[in-house]
């Protein structure tokens, strides 16, 4: 009989429960990642990626009879995010709001709040001015409950602009054409715009004259221009009043000089950038559009793995209208100053800047979170436009630690017989903040050395004709700067302003200017005419006042919601009855459909123009522009080569054979032949200009500025 073995069971090892950690509910994901690395194991972060919550598309969707109520939704797509905060948060421990600083990122943790049904009285929401370790692990230590003020002043933004919007813009697409919006802010922009074109169009220009002189003492020659007579500062109108003057003088006798002014002037520094000023400077100095900048700038104050630190926030929070500096910003920039350029160069009470009217001053001015990251030692992990954008920043905050630059000047009169001319000199005494942030590139002006009372001969007198010249059209920086001095809009705005004129086709840039369309004449003419509050600058100025009152909490939401819409409404309903249609000529293309033989016409479409058949919508023949540039193909020559824009709106060109030949190049084939290997030129922009050469590397032109 065979024996039972019995084995003895192992007792199982008990799982340990995971423990819960807090949770952290950023918007972006890169954000998130930075902040994650600073807090640890014990923190889960993840992004919300921005707003999950809003006004549907399709409605209205505010109770204007029950105190203006807003219906917020879920935003489409953004299911999966909203199932994953709150799988996270059911696990989590504690959950935190760390959404920006500012009106939109309290918001942004309102509706949070509201998806994961977490108390707004709970002291969960964590707010930082820069994305650092210390900064981070401080704000941590410090939660707040969240701001209804700011969540309240954003909330009235966001209604104020529905109510206009979802107003005006069926109306305009009724009487106008389809696909047309006004917004609040986007319509003064707008109007400041054809303002500008209206001036333009009405000015009258005025003649006036300069003489133009050289004098010399000695073998030393300098310039002079004329000034006025008997000391008495005058303007030369005509060819009459410069003869008159001409015959004043004897150009072989001497001249003689009447006042030397010798001066010492100081040139104060900038102060650091807020939003405004920033994409004013890029725009500038880097050509580059507001929404590069601003896209640039959210990805340093978000963070960039920088090698052995990792990921670091590297600018403080790029949306303020503040020039105010940390005192921990202001000892490390001194400290900075002294070690690499020397104390003379520091300042021991950098100047304040005044704030602008309206100015919020809620966050500090855009600077690096580190003075001592320079452009240089973090230039190879940064991108270019990263870097670029980088050390404008970096540049122009230690500029504003420093000292004043001092530069030697001298006036010089000259007389004969009553006639003045005068001479300006100047010489850089000391660089001062100049040695790292200049404005441009000045040269010394150096006069001889003149004594009052010395005598100079004239070498050349030449007068000039001249007419004044109308104002100039808005650049993107002149028109951002107009804005913030007449107090449109807020830091966060001007770029999605911007950007929402010209993606309505109202404005189109030419030569980095702003043009209206004739759509935009007549969309701006129609709300001028029923909707005159909308485009009215003090207006729209003082709607900014009254938001940043309810952030103080001086006023209710509903109260300045309720007094705007009021008047408002009267006008949309008198516009809805006496607005006439408007036709829109478009531009005949010059050639007739091949379907059905009616002329074909120039349209606008959501990617730009295209041919379209007039006989629309019986005929829905359509063609793309295509441009010719007097090329012949050189792979078939048979076909011309045409512009192209791939979806990116990258120019390239090709065959317009094309698919039967399939010849393209993203540089510009010129028509001729290399003369050492035969292959196409190309018109290829460089450093400095624009360069004909060969692809293949054998040939090069002289470059073209």
């Amino acid at each position: 009989m065979a024996t039972k073995t019995t084995t003895k069971k192992q007792p199982t090892k008990r799982k340990r429960s995971a423990t819960k950690k807090k949770l952290v509910i950023v918007e972006s994901p890169a954000k998130a990642k930075t902040i994650g690395k600073y807090l640890g194991r014990t923190y889960n972060v993840i992004a919300s990626k921005g707003h999950i919550r809003d006004l549907p598309k399709s409605r209205m969707g505010i109770e204007i009879e029950n105190e203006f109520t807003p219906e917020y939704i879920s935003i489409r797509g953004k299911g999966d995010t909203i199932k994953s905060l709150k799988s996270e948060a059911k696990k989590a421990k504690e959950v935190f709001l760390a959404s920006d600083p500012d009106r939109e990122g309290e918001a942004i943790a309102w509706h949070v709040a509201h998806i994961l049904n977490l108390d707004v009285n709970d002291y969960n929401r964590v707010t930082f001015n820069e994305i650092t370790k210390e900064t981070v692990k401080d704000a941590f230590k410090h939660p707040r409950t969240i701001d209804m003020n700011l969540v309240n002043a954003q909330q009235a933004r966001r209604i104020i602009d529905r109510l206009v919007g979802y107003s005006i813009s069926p109306i305009l697409w009724k009487k106008v054409k389809k696909g047309l919006s006004a917004g609040r802010v986007q319509s003064v922009a707008l109007w400041i715009i054809i303002q500008r074109e209206r001036a333009i169009q009405k000015f009258q220009p005025e003649e006036y004259w300069t003489i133009d002189s050289v004098f010399k003492k000695g073998r030393s020659k300098f310039k002079a221009s004329f000034y006025g007579l008997d000391g008495k500062k005058t303007n030369l109108k005509d060819n009459a009043a410069v003869q008159s003057v001409l015959k004043r003088l004897d150009p072989k006798a001497d001249f003689t000089i009447a006042d030397v002014k010798k001066r010492e002037k100081k040139r104060q520094p900038p102060r650091p950038f807020t939003t405004s000023t920033l994409q004013q400077d890029a725009n500038k100095k880097l050509r580059f559009r507001t929404g590069r900048t601003m896209m640039a700038a959210q990805q340093l104050y978000e963070g960039i793995n920088i090698g052995k630190e990792g990921s670091q926030g590297l600018i403080t929070y790029m949306r303020t209208d503040s020039t105010r500096i940390s005192s921990g910003a202001k000892h490390e920039a001194a400290a900075f100053l002294h070690e690499h350029y020397g104390a003379e160069y520091a300042a021991n009470h950098p100047q304040k800047g005044k704030l602008p009217e309206g100015a919020q001053d809620a966050h500090e001015a855009v600077r690096p979170t580190s003075v001592l990251r320079t452009p240089q030692s973090i230039e190879k992990y940064l991108t270019k436009d990263q870097y670029k954008l980088y050390n404008l920043i970096w540049c122009r905050f230690v500029a504003s630690q420093m000292t004043p630059a001092v530069v030697d000047t001298q006036t010089v009169t000259i007389d004969q017989n009553g006639v003045n001319y005068r001479a300006n000199g100047s010489k850089l005494k000391f660089e001062g903040y100049l040695k790292v942030y200049a404005a441009g590139k000045e040269k010394d002006n150096i006069l001889p050395s003149l004594e009052t009372g010395d005598a100079v001969q004239m070498v050349s007198n030449q007068p000039d004709q001249h007419f004044t010249q109308p104002p100039a059209r808005y650049t993107e920086a002149a028109l951002i700067k107009t804005l913030e001095e007449n107090g449109v809009g807020r830091p966060s705005t001007y770029a999605p302003t911007l950007m929402t004129i010209q993606k309505r086709y109202y404005v189109k840039l030419e030569a980095r200017r702003f043009v209206p369309t004739e759509l935009g004449e007549i969309v701006n003419k129609l709300i001028e005419e029923y909707f005159p509050d909308i485009v009215n600058v003090d207006f729209t100025a003082d709607i900014e006042g009254q938001l940043d009152e309810i952030e103080e909490a001086k006023r209710k939401w509903v109260a300045v919601v309720n007094d705007f819409y009021q008047p408002f409404s009267k006008e949309v309903t008198h516009a809805e009855k006496e607005m006439e249609s408007v036709q829109i000529k478009e531009p005949l293309a010059g050639f007739n459909c091949d379907i059905c033989g009616a002329p074909m016409v120039e349209k606008m479409g959501k990617y730009g123009k295209f041919f379209a058949c007039s006989r629309f919508p019986d005929c829905r023949n359509t063609q793309t522009i295509v441009k010719e540039i007097g090329v012949t193909c050189p792979k078939c020559h048979k076909g011309q080569v045409i512009e192209r824009k791939t979806k990116k709106k990258r120019t390239f060109y090709g065959c317009s054979r094309y698919p039967e030949c399939d010849f393209v190049s993203w540089d510009k084939p010129i028509g001729r032949d290399c003369p050492k290997c035969h292959h196409f030129l190309v018109n290829k922009k460089v450093r400095g200009g624009w360069q004909v050469l060969c692809p293949q590397g054998d040939y090069e032109e002289t470059i073209i500025k």
